[in-house]
């Protein structure tokens, strides 16, 4: 096998596992509305959730990065699968017995999992070729982590969001009968998508357990974390990486309750575009839904705007310095979000819904520009980056926080922020003299 055919069969192998852990980490999005019924959450505890599962990243980023300098990036992929597999085994008996404790030990066995894959696939695909090319090569793999996280809200309104939840006085006003019977079809709606991920995620460690990777990152590099808190660009490549993750998951995971607060489920009926949509997607009249999967069926224009945003990044950062890229679609995301808080209606919706397009290349894009030029530190490097996914654990509990104190719109100003600071960073890549 050529050298450009192996690279070409280990990026779409790789690619594979970004699909992956796109789709999951917004399907746990698709449980955060059945869960703050089922539990009678406020939305500070149900932003909890996402503290439990991007938690995982913050203690575990570094850990990873260590055991795969010990194990080699081809074992420690097959570890963190497995790890996946567990976590996903592990919500049947969490629905099962209905103890909110058990979700999120089985969010964080899950996110630890995909920690590990994180942590190796990220620089691995950066250095799968010309290091001139490494941002558009990883925004082509973040396409498809996009294409993962535009199919699973489709999948959550199907499997997840589709019936009707029963508050707990609800509950307890039925007879021990129909009780029983509303538990088991309730725990079923959680653990069959995911014991089928449990089984696929299982076959794709086997395909990885007979692949052959070329070794491409020293796996053994005499650098220290020390070494890498003196470069200036990476560390504050960490702060962008949290933002963006941060802002990214805090809307995705409250869109849900935002248009319902917003009472578009009426907009929708009343306006037949919008609902042969919707219809469309549910494959049913909307009488026969609830509330929260008619509205939840348009977040999958969110993370597919991700999707196509990050094929066409892929493009613009090769004619395109990164930076300037990066602090434009920075720059949109804040007008769209300006926007949406301005109106209300439809306007309001579609506006947010388009930050989605906008947030496309910020992952990928902040990484590479961390990454560029810091030779055998990339390992570490990475293990940093992806601490600071951690930020889906600390902004999204904030803004559900400030949404119970202020309400929505007057909240998401604390998400512009945060898409100020990527601006800025961008805005000081751009200036480099040296391109990615």
């Amino acid at each position: 096998m050529t050298e450009s055919k192996s690279y070409r069969s280990s990026f779409i192998l790789l690619t594979t596992l970004f699909f992956l852990w796109g789709f999951i980490t917004v399907l746990v999005d698709s449980l955060i509305p059945r869960l703050r019924e089922l539990f009678t959450l406020s939305y500070f505890q149900a932003g909890m959730v996402q503290f439990a599962f991007f938690g995982a990243y913050f203690l575990l980023s570094i850990p990873a990065s260590y055991i795969l300098s010990k194990i080699g990036y081809k074992k420690g992929i097959i570890l963190g699968l497995l790890t996946m597999a567990l976590g996903c085994l592990l919500f049947y008996p969490a629905a099962s017995y209905r103890v909110f404790g058990i979700f999120m030990l089985a969010y964080f066995i899950l996110a630890g999992g995909m920690t590990i894959l994180q942590v190796a696939a990220n620089p691995y695909v950066a250095v799968l070729g010309s290091e001139n090319g490494a941002s558009s090569r990883l925004n082509l793999s973040q396409a498809f982590n996009s294409l993962g996280t535009a199919i699973a809200p489709a999948i959550g309104a199907l499997l997840i969001l589709s019936d009707t939840i029963k508050s707990k006085t609800e509950i307890a006003a039925l007879t021990q009968t129909a009780k029983e019977s509303y538990l088991a079809s309730e725990a079923s709606a959680v653990q069959t998508p995911f014991i089928g991920l449990a089984v696929f995620i299982l076959f794709i460690a086997g395909i990885f357990f007979f692949a052959k990777l070329p070794k491409l990152i020293s796996e053994t590099s005499t650098g220290t974390y020390a070494d890498t808190f003196k470069e200036k660009n990476l560390m504050l490549g960490v702060l962008g990486i949290f933002f963006y993750v941060g802002a990214e998951v805090a809307i995705g995971s409250y869109l849900v309750n935002y248009f319902l607060d917003m009472n578009l489920v009426e907009v929708i009926k009343e306006n037949n575009f919008m609902k042969s949509i919707a219809e469309g997607i549910l494959n049913s009249g909307l009488a026969e839904n609830d509330n929260k999967a008619i509205v939840g069926v348009f977040v999958t224009f969110y993370w597919s705007g991700a999707m196509i945003g990050r094929f066409i990044g892929a493009y613009l950062t090769k004619i395109l310095k990164p930076g300037k890229v990066l602090g434009l679609f920075a720059s949109i995301a804040i007008l769209l979000i300006i926007i949406s808080i301005s109106t209300t209606g439809l306007l309001s919706m579609w506006s947010i819904l388009a930050v989605g397009l906008f947030n496309s290349i910020m992952f990928p894009t902040i990484f590479t520009l961390a990454i560029d030029g810091i030779g055998e530190l990339k390992p570490k490097a990475s293990g940093l980056l992806c601490t600071a996914i951690f930020g889906g654990a600390i902004i999204s509990p904030l803004y559900g926080f400030l949404t119970d104190s202020i309400g929505f719109k007057s909240a998401l100003f604390f998400i512009i922020l945060c898409y100020g600071y990527i601006f800025y960073y961008g805005i000081r890549n751009n200036r480099k003299r040296v391109e990615i």
